[in-house]
């Protein structure tokens, strides 16, 4: 079995993914680190050269090659993969994936991104924390959708990773 993390960015799927394949002893994957490898450049830099479209048509390739290659692996998607290209799709129709949102508060993101804004792209230009959580907002009201598709859901708040792994593990197995 392959379990698919997805939620905002700042929701805690790297930290996560390495805590509960640790913990399961399965293998971990965050897909983009798997995009990077495979285009020989960071995300930004694929952005910049060539365009979000061509990075979400990537993305979705490489999620398929990611679900039918890997298994009995943890894999942490980008904060906007199931939102583009079918993605969600292709989770859901893959029988040996089940997928989990970590669902985090406003207030939680805003926190959590606000302290660590320079080292992501996306927000690093944003000066205050009202700006932040109205960026964000604009961001959950868009992806909750696909989001609470998952297959289960966690509230991450106020809650270490160890707490999130256990719980994760508990309605898993």
């Amino acid at each position: 079995m392959n379990i698919v993390l997805m939620g905002y960015m700042g929701s805690g799927k790297s930290l996560v993914g390495r805590d509960l394949a640790a913990k399961i002893k399965l293998n971990y994957l965050d897909l983009d680190d798997f995009i990077e490898n495979q285009e020989k450049k960071s995300i930004r830099k694929i952005f910049d050269d060539k365009g979000e479209i061509y990075f979400r048509k990537k993305e979705s390739l490489y999620l398929k090659e990611v679900l039918e290659t890997y298994k009995n692996t943890i894999i942490s998607l980008g904060g906007g993969t199931p939102c583009f290209a079918g993605n969600l799709q292709t989770i859901a129709n893959n029988e040996n994936a089940k997928s989990i949102y970590l669902q985090t508060s406003l207030d939680e993101l805003t926190k959590r991104l606000f302290a660590e804004r320079d080292k992501r792209p996306l927000i690093s230009h944003i000066t205050t924390s009202d700006e932040l959580k109205d960026f964000v907002r604009k961001h959950l009201f868009e992806r909750s959708f696909y989001y609470n598709q998952a297959d289960y859901k966690v509230i991450t708040d106020q809650k270490s990773e160890d707490q999130i792994s256990k719980e994760i593990k508990a309605f898993l197995f």
